[in-house]
């Protein structure tokens, strides 16, 4: 147990750092995992799957086409330059679709990038269907290393019609610090 002090200046310190801890710690313990569960079941946020769609029969709707946006941008004190080679592309729901994302490490060392997508609108997430994704899978580059990063993906038939654009966003972080030496050590 904490001794306290008989100047009520610190006593208040104390209780005000030991409150702050508190906060902090129930933020990311509590609060990060029930915010991606409540994400999860009502299906907001835009959180796409983190696993490839295998969906074995698929049907083009020619009848329509679908507006897909791309978007890349940076977490802080990632100094990667990452961007899509295409920032739009008009799709069939139903078919096979392919574009590429460029990404270079500037930096004289090796390091790591995970690439984190997000969907909007956040109920078109259910129907884009990623079969092959850079995000997948994090994403070591050498120092002055570049890279093309590929994306294979579907919009699913099913889409509600008054969807006419989807926009596909992700950031890209540093996940050098977090990853095995073997990988790092690059």
């Amino acid at each position: 147990m904490l001794k306290m002090s008989k100047n009520p200046a610190i006593n208040t310190s104390i209780k005000l750092v030991a409150l702050a801890v508190f906060m902090f710690a129930f933020v990311f313990v509590v609060m990060v995992p029930l915010y991606n569960v409540l994400c999860d079941v009502l299906g907001i946020n835009g959180k796409t799957s983190g696993q490839a769609y295998t969906a074995v029969e698929v049907q083009v709707d020619e009848s329509r086409k679908v507006s897909i946006q791309f978007i890349a941008m940076n977490n802080d004190g990632m100094p990667w330059d990452f961007a899509p080679t295409r920032t739009m592309m008009k799709v069939h729901p139903g078919a096979v679709n392919d574009t590429v994302f460029f990404a270079r490490n500037p930096m004289p060392n090796a390091m790591v990038g995970q690439a984190i997508p997000s969907i909007s609108p956040a109920r078109a997430a259910e129907y884009f269907h990623k079969t092959e994704c850079f995000c997948f899978n994090q994403q070591p580059l050498d120092g002055g290393a570049e890279a093309e990063l590929p994306l294979r993906f579907i919009v699913d038939q099913d889409l509600p019609r008054d969807i006419g654009t989807i926009t596909l966003s992700y950031t890209i972080f540093d996940v050098t610090d977090m990853v095995s030496g073997s990988v790092a050590a690059r």
